[in-house]
């Protein structure tokens, strides 16, 4: 049976120099889009512990889940803001195990990866100045300056566009913490505290293993109806557990779910609820 620990597994997930850039099929096929915008395969690069003998490790389904929409590119003139999401692995027995994911970007130290989003842009513009050619008896199609095609192939290449010369090259990459219970809040305030020890000039007061360890081997679940405040890398996390007596454990905040739906789509969406009708949401 479980010990009764706050998480089960710490993971890491992102880009795979061995590999190195291989489509991720499961998105479909984007081989139209530039390649700054077109996702490809992410690999479960670490997880601690190997394995917990109440929850076997599912790398293909956490991999997933972690970057469902695999590794993304971009350049210093992107924006690169942290993004926090959740997720549930639900077995074939009803149990359920829940995941909470901070994605970043980090810089591409491997030359044959940035050597290799350099050779995708020369073949992008190549292939995109052999579909927009116009025809060779097609004088009006061509600029006032002679230059059938150069414009748009410049555009191109200024919007989106990669030069390995002029431009640094970062690539989204994942931590993420596997919970027996779903408490949203405190492990958000963990990953972002980790995130923030790893890009902070100024080392944090521990090796980071410690905190990781810790918050694997050392913090227990709390007890229902208790709370419980742990120490993260910078400040004190707080959860707490409802008793038998309360509502079930639900640590998200409604708020965002009005602000992405809309009023009259949330009381829509109740009413189907307590009438039992089918309910699909479709997101990207």
């Amino acid at each position: 049976s479980a010990p009764g620990r706050f998480a089960d597994y710490f993971v890491i997930c992102g880009l795979d120099t061995e590999t190195g850039l291989e489509p991720d099929e499961l998105s479909g096929e984007n081989f139209e889009q530039t390649p700054l915008r077109r996702t490809f395969k992410s690999k479960v690069l670490a997880r601690y512990p190997e394995n917990v003998e109440w929850n076997p490790f599912d790398q293909d389904a956490v991999g997933m889940l972690c970057m469902p929409k695999g590794l993304a590119f971009k350049t210093q003139a992107d924006s690169r803001e942290p993004q926090f999401h959740s997720f549930i692995i639900t077995r074939e027995d009803g149990s359920r195990t829940f995941g909470f994911s901070l994605t970043f970007f980090e810089e591409v130290t491997s030359k044959q990866i940035c050597s290799a989003m350099q050779t995708l842009y020369h073949m992008h513009n190549a292939e995109y100045d052999i579909l927009h050619a116009p025809p060779t008896n097609d004088k009006e199609s061509c600029s006032g300056t002679g230059d059938c095609n150069g414009t748009s192939v410049s555009k191109l290449q200024r919007f989106n566009s990669y030069d390995i010369s002029r431009d640094t090259l970062y690539v989204s990459k994942c931590i993420c913490l596997i919970t027996p219970m779903s408490f949203m809040k405190a492990c958000k305030k963990v990953l972002e505290q980790l995130h923030q020890a790893v890009t902070s000039p100024q080392p944090p007061p521990l090796p980071l293993e410690s905190y990781i360890y810790n918050i694997l081997y050392e913090v227990p679940l709390p007890p229902a109806g208790r709370s419980l405040k742990f120490s993260g890398v910078y400040g004190p996390i707080i959860c707490q557990r409802p008793s038998t007596s309360e509502l079930p454990l639900f640590d998200f905040p409604v708020k965002e779910v009005f602000e992405l739906l809309g009023v009259e789509n949330v009381v829509q969406l109740f009413t189907c609820a307590l009438l039992e009708f089918q309910i699909l949401l479709y997101s990207q």
